[in-house]
């Protein structure tokens, strides 16, 4: 079987540039009182510091006090959530797989964390039942998760329902960990929303979402569309209505600004992405912007 995380790594290397070089091969870091073999840089000593903490020699120069600061890498667990219901096996905005879109951001994220020595883990499933890989730390182990994520989500998977997902992680992981979740383009429904305030306090919540087909577009006026979710056919002629596609694609806005207000209210980062050319810069977006948010 052709390695998925190799397609992986080819799209990411052609998506490279210097800041995304960087992220790739950084470390997550950051500055908290502690010790570890890192020096960063000097500070005012203040009373309950330790002692041997004090650098004797810039404290004689400086004239007062000066504590070492140092830096330590903390290391994470990056927990993937994937829907694999038959919405995902629907096409994305672009005409391409909504499933090889969701393979490419798990597989990106997955390997920038294997490559900071972050462990990495899986959750896929539909309103039926849901699948977990636990957390582990290399690239054979994130294959095998890729290629989950592709022999499961099929036309003949169940229905999409994410909150089965989500209530098991919000009931299983008391840890802090980094969720991603990476699911169909849809409005919450109000159980989903409850389950995302709650993971959005115990966890690091992101949120990617594959952008849906335009039925409507004229370009696919002589192709044969159905809905994946009932078998439903859209008829051409409805197809064909101005009035109707301006109505479909006011809908459509309205969802999205309804979905990203939401997501907002509860200090999620989101990112929408249509295309496989669009699911690597999009997902570094992500991470930036996940790295940027007040919390």
């Amino acid at each position: 079987m052709d390695s998925l995380l190799r397609r992986v790594k080819t799209k990411l290397s052609i998506h490279a540039h210097r800041r995304v070089r960087g992220l790739i091969e950084g470390e997550y870091r950051s500055v908290f009182h502690g010790r570890s073999m890192d020096f960063d840089d000097l500070r005012p000593y203040v009373p309950g510091d330790e002692f041997k903490d004090i650098d004797w020699k810039a404290t004689a120069r400086h004239g007062s006090p000066l504590i070492k600061r140092y830096i330590a890498s903390r290391k994470h667990t990056l927990m993937l959530v994937v829907d694999t219901g038959r919405d995902m096996a629907a096409l994305a905005e672009s005409g391409e797989s909504k499933r090889d879109l969701a393979i490419l951001a798990a597989g990106t994220a997955g390997y920038i964390a294997i490559r900071h020595g972050d462990q990495v883990g899986l959750v896929t499933g539909t309103a039926e039942a849901t699948h977990v890989m636990p957390p582990e730390l290399t690239e054979s182990h994130l294959e095998r998760m890729l290629q989950r994520i592709h022999s499961s989500t099929s036309l003949s998977s169940g229905p999409s329902d994410l909150s089965r997902q989500l209530e098991y992680i919000a009931r299983t992981f008391r840890r802090r960990m980094i969720v991603m979740v990476i699911a169909d383009d849809r409005q919450l429904s109000p159980v989903e929303q409850r389950l995302v305030r709650r993971l959005s306090v115990q966890h690091e919540i992101l949120w990617l979402m594959i952008g849906d087909a335009d039925l409507m577009r004229e370009d696919w006026a002589g192709r044969a569309m159905y809905d994946v979710a009932d078998s439903a056919a859209l008829p051409e002629f409805v197809r064909d209505d101005p009035h109707l596609r301006a109505e479909y694609a006011s809908t459509v806005l309205t969802s999205a600004t309804s979905t990203e207000e939401f997501f907002e209210s509860v200090t999620v980062s989101s990112r929408r992405v249509t295309s496989g050319a669009a699911v690597v810069p999009g997902l570094f977006r992500l991470l930036e912007a996940h790295k940027h948010a007040r919390r």
